[in-house]
């Protein structure tokens, strides 16, 4: 497979995680019972059209301009904002015991580590530096949300067992 065909690959590849996840985080969303919840996954799930947005412009433009394509603004997410929503003892207090929230916290961290794994294998074998900064910077944006989906999983996580009996250990 030749360099260009390899890269349309990756990105075809690429936007497809951002559709499952983003089917994942809306369905998500879409069941939860608890408000902090259906909060937590209706963000997620913007993060991931907002992901596809900018992937499709990458691959619109990688047409037209070749490596330049890849040579955008790498606006970095708001984790701030986001680990202040995701993170609120509101979240913490509404999820507390429940095994539907811990479960789809854990479905989220697979998918998003799954993410970071294939943009840093795709950036470990670019050729070219512009396309591997680029694999680079959207693993580290996938990163991001399985750090704060983790965070979160862990103390959501020690609540359930806490509830359940399973604790101390």
């Amino acid at each position: 497979m030749d360099a260009r065909a390899e890269i349309l690959d990756i990105l075809k590849k690429a936007f497809q995680i951002e559709v499952d996840g983003y089917t994942f985080y809306s369905m998500t969303a879409e069941r939860a019972t608890k408000p902090a919840v259906q909060e937590l996954f209706a963000k997620l799930a913007r993060d991931e059209v907002e992901h596809q947005l900018y992937l499709k412009g990458v691959m619109k433009n990688f047409d037209a301009e070749g490596l330049a394509a890849f040579v955008v603004q790498r606006r970095a997410p708001e984790l701030k904002a986001f680990s202040n929503a995701v993170f609120s003892d509101k979240f913490r207090q509404q999820a507390a015991g429940a095994v539907f929230e811990v479960g789809v916290l854990s479905v989220g961290m697979t998918l998003e580590n799954n993410a970071v794994t294939f943009f840093t294998r795709a950036a470990e074998g670019a050729r070219e530096r512009e396309v591997r900064d680029f694999y680079v910077f959207l693993a580290e944006w996938e990163r991001q949300h399985f750090d704060a989906l983790q965070q979160l999983y862990n103390s959501v996580r020690a609540d359930f067992w806490e509830a359940s009996g399973f604790a101390p250990f």
